[in-house]
């Protein structure tokens, strides 16, 4: 079976980091479009960014830009997302995501996410 398990939320402050984890099984990961996902209560699902096969990165929130960071291990077939200078308005889950198409694809395969609060 498929799994995309997240781990790594929790509590933060402003201006805090941290790094969410995507371990991945069932699937081989290097096959796959990776995308890093949030939805705050209340609010729609929205996608952060995505990085491809070939490790190119589309980004879909600006204010991520300069602050949050995806990358992948496909020795430990697991993908990562470095989040920096948190900010309230990060709050939210945050999923990980799989599609074998390129970025922009729908997604096939669903973490069941991780809550990440960002407060003083």
């Amino acid at each position: 079976q498929v799994q995309l398990v997240e781990s790594g939320g929790g509590l933060v402050q402003p201006g805090g980091s941290l790094r969410l984890s995507c371990a991945a099984s069932g699937i081989i990961l290097a096959h796959y479009s990776i995308g890093w996902l949030r939805q705050a209560p209340g609010k729609e699902r929205e996608g952060i960014l995505c990085m491809s096969r070939s490790d190119g990165v589309t980004y879909y929130d600006d204010s991520v830009k300069g602050r949050f960071t995806i990358s992948r291990d496909n020795v430990k077939n697991s993908a990562y997302l470095q989040m920096n200078a948190l900010r309230p308005e990060d709050t939210a889950s945050y999923y990980c995501a799989a599609v074998m198409a390129g970025c922009g694809g729908n997604y096939e395969y669903w973490g069941q996410g991780t809550q990440v609060t960002v407060s003083s």
